[in-house]
């Protein structure tokens, strides 16, 4: 069975779709990174389809599913590298990728995750703060 290798990138898992994406391939991607964000204790995810040249509907619902699984696990999503035909494939199917980040590129989509995990981690700080502010009196 065909499976997606992800590699460790610090705190980011990075799986890069190197062949065409079949249903099977992207449930196995799916169960892999979760299992992965848990057992690295990953802060985010980058998925590269640049080597994509056509999505349908079902690989366009997996990646929106696979974005909320990472969210509810403490990790960022990011897709990198989608070609232009399938950004048209997918806004003409009706699938906004609800939760999905996108960058043009693999530099680009690693400094928009370190910048949503430092706004996260500045506004866990505050909170932290706050709370212990509350409770001395």
């Amino acid at each position: 069975m065909d499976r997606i290798p992800i590699l460790k990138l610090g705190e980011f898992l990075l799986a890069s779709i190197q062949v065409d994406m079949h249903d099977h391939l992207a449930l196995s991607l799916q169960d892999d990174l979760t299992d992965r964000i848990v057992k690295t204790r990953a802060r985010g995810v980058l998925i590269d389809i640049s080597s994509l040249e056509m999505v349908d509907s079902f690989i366009g619902r997996m990646l929106s599913n696979i974005a909320a699984m990472s969210r509810i696990l403490d990790a960022e999503t990011v897709v990198v590298g989608m070609q232009p035909a399938v950004a048209i494939t997918l806004v003409e199917l009706g699938l906004s990728l609800q939760g999905v980040r996108t960058a043009l590129n693999m530099e680009k989509g690693i400094a928009l995750l370190q910048a949503s995990l430092e706004q996260k981690e500045g506004l866990n700080g505050r909170a932290d703060a706050g709370n212990y502010g509350d409770h001395q009196q």
